[in-house]
């Protein structure tokens, strides 16, 4: 399974960490994490998965695969800007989302309209979002959702 996971681009410590732990997480349950490759719950959602043994993917807005941080190992560059937030959700079988703004708002309209599961921490309250409390319970909801 492939898990988006999307989120704030520039995020504080206790946001981060959430997001590294749900990478890490996916990753010890053999989940592929897609996202959008850049920084804040993007780069601690790779790292977390790197550090983890997992396999990362980061869809790109831009067309050099060299913007990438450094714990994404497939760099998708798309030069779509912001329209490759389809492609973010399209990849993954379901999706967590982590703060974020309007660009993490958009994704979850899509992944929603694409009828995948989509859960929530601390994150846009939005009819169909799953809202959980702990990276645990994000990952598990994900698992049983797509069971």
């Amino acid at each position: 399974m492939r898990v988006s996971v999307i989120g704030g681009s520039s995020v504080g410590d206790e946001r981060y960490e959430q997001a590294r732990e749900v990478g890490r997480l996916l990753a010890e349950r053999d989940y592929e994490v897609v996202c959008g490759g850049l920084s804040g719950v993007m780069e601690a959602a790779a790292r977390g998965a790197t550090e983890a043994g997992g396999h990362t993917i980061g869809i790109l807005p831009g067309e050099d695969r060299q913007a990438a941080n450094e714990y994404v190992e497939t760099p998708i560059a798309t030069g779509l800007g912001n329209a490759r937030n389809a492609l973010v959700v399209a990849n993954g079988d379901a999706a967590i989302a982590i703060d974020g703004s309007t660009g993490t708002l958009s994704e979850i309209a899509l992944a929603l309209d694409a009828g995948k599961p989509v859960v929530g921490l601390d994150t846009h309250d939005v009819a169909g979002v799953e809202a959980v409390e702990t990276p645990r319970a994000a990952v598990e909801y994900v698992e049983s959702a797509r069971q």
